[in-house]
């Protein structure tokens, strides 16, 4: 298949939930995690859930960069923003993300804060240069897709000189989220869930490469398949899945191979070892702290570095109370779940990350299950 439209077919869409149908086990249930959120708004989008059987079940991740930043990284750049008069770029998803007292960067910015909503981390190097005269912060979040545009931008600030530039940087990692889910006991505190296998990301995938997941397979014996965003490559990659487990088997296998390889892409992966280093610890909102699942900025570009500029420190925001965002990151529980989706939380009103994004599980449920919800009951 060459084009778009081909990998949402409904007739062959069809045509493979009725090959997984006959292929699962009705004596098991196969619990399989989605770790992307570009899955998870695929899932909804596409209704797939519905198209499976009873007994397979999938499991929302932590794959929404946007839900997983947690309140006290926002705070920080509020304040940059708000109380040091600093220009913040960021990207527009983090725009509408709950912070302290019934702010967000939004709400920031009505406030009279200069926030400005940017397509790629080189506007931010346009916006130092046509104001020398102001400091301009690029809040840099996601995972290792998202990482080597800013890498590029710190290193272009070299070659030009853009003294009135930094990033506070908050790029996350993915093998790391995914190693704690499966081992850490402060996770567990949540609730458990079982987890048989999982869908690996694509964007990041193709960054980052196959190679990573291999850890996961052989150590806590659970196979890796990674897929595309597209209908087909998700039915497909559950395909494979529900294959390797009636096997036996716990392999990496990669149904994305048209972006996807073994190695990843060797270019972005020398730019950001070239910027960054691994933090030894870092807060995910849902997660709590995450050892070595961060970057930060190496000391030879501490110049451009906002947290050592500005001398920002760090402190733990619980989140509220009502919202279950922390459970359904976790996979523990789903949207509907919660008792404020969509009553006093909505994508227009978010309580909590999980609602802001398209990519969060609850913004997902919202634009698309909940009416299948309403049908069922």
């Amino acid at each position: 298949m060459k084009y778009i439209d081909e990998f949402r077919d409904g007739a062959t869409a069809r045509t493979l939930a009725q090959a997984i149908a006959r292929e699962v086990d009705p004596r098991r249930t196969y619990h399989i995690m989605e770790f992307c959120g570009g899955h998870t708004h695929a899932i909804s989008r596409y209704g797939i859930a519905d198209l499976l059987p009873q007994n397979v079940r999938l499991i929302h991740g932590p794959g929404c960069p946007v839900c997983v930043l947690p309140i006290g990284r926002i705070d920080a750049a509020i304040d940059l923003a708000l109380e040091r008069g600093a220009i913040l770029c960021t990207y527009g998803d983090t725009m509408r993300v709950p912070a302290s007292d019934q702010l967000s960067l939004m709400k920031a910015k009505a406030r009279g804060a200069d926030i400005r909503m940017i397509y790629a981390a080189s506007d931010c190097l346009r916006i130092a240069a046509e104001h020398p005269d102001r400091e301009v912060v690029f809040f840099a979040i996601g995972f290792e897709t998202t990482t080597p545009p800013t890498a590029v931008a710190i290193l272009d600030a070299v070659r030009s000189g853009a003294a009135n530039f930094s990033v506070f940087c908050n790029h996350v990692l993915t093998p790391s989220a995914i190693n704690h889910i499966l081992e850490s006991p402060e996770v567990r505190s949540l609730g458990t869930v079982p987890l048989d296998a999982f869908i690996g990301p694509a964007h990041v995938s193709t960054i980052i490469g196959s190679q990573p997941y291999e850890f996961f397979a052989e150590e806590y014996e659970k196979p890796v398949v990674i897929a595309g965003f597209e209908p087909l490559d998700v039915l497909q990659a559950i395909r494979m899945i529900v294959r390797q487990l009636n096997e036996g088997r716990a392999e990496v296998e990669n149904e994305f191979t048209r972006a996807v390889t073994r190695a990843g892409n060797a270019k972005a992966k020398r730019l950001v070892a070239e910027v960054f280093e691994l933090r030894r610890t870092f807060e995910w909102r849902g997660l709590g702290e995450v050892p070595y699942s961060a970057l930060r900025i190496k000391d030879r570009y501490r110049q451009f570095d906002a947290e050592a500029r500005f001398d920002i420190g760090y402190r733990s925001v619980p989140d509220n109370k009502a919202c279950e965002c922390g459970a359904i990151l976790r996979g523990v529980k789903r949207p509907q779940d919660c008792k404020l989706f969509a009553t006093v939380c909505s994508p227009e009103n978010p309580m909590g990350s999980c609602m802001v994004s398209s990519e969060g599980a609850c913004a997902a449920h919202y634009t698309y299950g909940r009416f299948r919800d309403s049908v069922a009951a």
